[in-house]
């Protein structure tokens, strides 16, 4: 009785502490300390414990960046190994072993022909793509084409929350209060059958829409950045099947640069290694993140080709150096977590086995689509997204907050999910068993059938 005690004392404490000294990220604070948050302790496979012992499957991979499960042997003892050799030394002016180790093996599993060849590190999703819009519009401006200084993104799109990672973004909800901070960009619609006024016709639509854009604003591009086949933040956003070869065959027709950010899309969420993979489409700069450590450390990378690559160099004097770094740039323990995580990819055949289980994925939807409530199902390997709706298919008030409050009731089922409005987000962990997976969308569909 004593140890129960203490430990519900012990939750009280940290709530408290918590609502007195944090600021939560993309969170309404005023009703957050207003709400009692669960306080995560530990993390098994794919669950996560909360400091009371309850047990909650991680729905949401720790949003959409755990890979294998928590506490894998495989991982811990690369970080263990790496601390005893050293945590931390800089790549500005310096090399490290296990950054090099890890480029020469991220390279060759993130190209389709090898295009891909040069590795530049940093520390999240929004960096990654920050970086590549800063090279892009270098690349040019060393070509000796000033004039290209423009950026096209999708509506909907979500690329990060540094300056110039949110200019690229389409999402009011998200961006519009920065809109006097930002670069201007020009924004296409989202290839999304089920939003687009040309339905299975969307993904023709919105190239026809971009070949004028490029044709219009012809040696003005700098590139086309996008999200490959899904975009997460924006609502799950599946797009029409041969979009993104269609507008690689696109940016290569007007010679504008492609940026892929995969920083949600890779590592397995999509059924592919890369969202890319999926139609043969080798871009000219992708970012990575979120999974690259298995969701274990911060870390990220933009990827790029050797044409790219060339045009920096030169003399200290032309001007023509990338003047871009972080303190962490390529931390070795991050590294090292990061070349374990690929290499357990391939041990464990983690793409492979996924087939079965997106299926899994697949069958379930379908049994949760007449619920009067479901509105629409999303899925892209194992990101989902699920609409919530009146019974008359009428949204629901956005003051209510019905998504935020499913999701809450979620936890009664030992389920952590998240809303993004009235969707409901699933993106379990690439390497989730079946077994788990099958009780976590059953309980989702538990949750939504009990709700209303």
């Amino acid at each position: 009785m004593t140890d129960k005690v203490d430990v519900s004392h012990r939750s009280d404490r940290l709530r408290r502490t918590d609502q007195r000294c944090l600021w939560h990220p993309f969170t309404p604070m005023r009703l957050w300390l207003a709400d009692e948050p669960v306080v995560i302790e530990r993390g098994e496979g794919f669950w996560l414990i909360d400091t009371d012992g309850r047990r909650y499957i991680d729905g949401v991979s720790s949003l959409w960046c755990n890979v294998h499960g928590h506490r894998v042997e495989q991982l811990d003892e690369a970080i263990r190994g790496q601390l005893d050799k050293i945590a931390h030394s800089t790549l500005l002016g310096l090399a490290c072993d296990v950054s090099i180790e890890l480029a020469e093996a991220l390279l060759p599993v993130a190209s389709i022909g090898g295009e891909l060849t040069r590795v530049f590190y940093s520390d999240s999703g929004s960096e990654a793509v920050e970086i590549a819009l800063k090279i892009a519009y270098q690349y040019w401006q060393n070509k000796g084409q000033p004039k290209r200084r423009r950026f096209i993104a999708l509506r909907e799109g979500y690329h990060g929350d540094t300056v110039g990672s949110v200019s690229l973004g389409g999402i009011d909800l998200f961006h519009k209060i920065y809109h006097p901070l930002l670069f201007e960009t020009i924004f296409v619609d989202s290839p999304c059958p089920q939003f687009h006024p040309a339905g299975e016709n969307a993904g023709e639509a919105v190239l026809d829409q971009l070949d004028v854009v490029m044709r219009t604003h012809r040696g003005e591009i700098c590139a086309v950045t996008v999200e490959p086949l899904i975009q997460g933040a924006g609502g799950m956003l599946t797009h029409a099947r041969g979009f993104l070869q269609g507008l690689r065959e696109l940016t290569r027709r007007h010679d504008v640069l492609l940026i892929a950010d995969e920083v949600a899309t890779g590592f397995g969420r999509t059924g592919r290694m890369f969202a890319c993979h999926h139609e043969g489409v080798a871009c000219d700069l992708m970012c990575m993140a979120k999974g690259l450590t298995g969701g274990y450390l911060p870390l990220a990378a933009t990827l790029t080709t050797e044409e790219i690559f060339e045009a920096f160099l030169g003399e200290p004097t032309e001007g023509k150096t990338f003047y871009h770094g972080h303190t962490y740039t390529g931390n070795a323990l991050a590294c090292a977590v990061a070349l374990a995580s690929l290499k357990r990819f391939q041990t464990e055949r983690v793409i492979e086995r996924m087939a079965p289980k997106i299926d899994l994925i697949t069958r379930r939807l379908a049994e949760m689509r007449p619920l009067p409530n479901v509105a629409r199902t999303r899925q892209c390997g194992f990101m989902v997204g699920i609409d919530l709706a009146r019974a008359d298919g009428k949204p629901f008030d956005l003051a209510a907050r019905t998504g935020a409050a499913v999701c809450q009731a979620a936890r009664r089922c030992g389920i952590i999910i998240r809303p993004l409005g009235d969707t409901v987000v699933l993106m379990p962990a690439p390497a989730m068993d079946a077994e788990t997976l099958d009780r976590l969308l059953a309980g989702v569909t538990e949750t939504i059938d009990a709700f209303f």
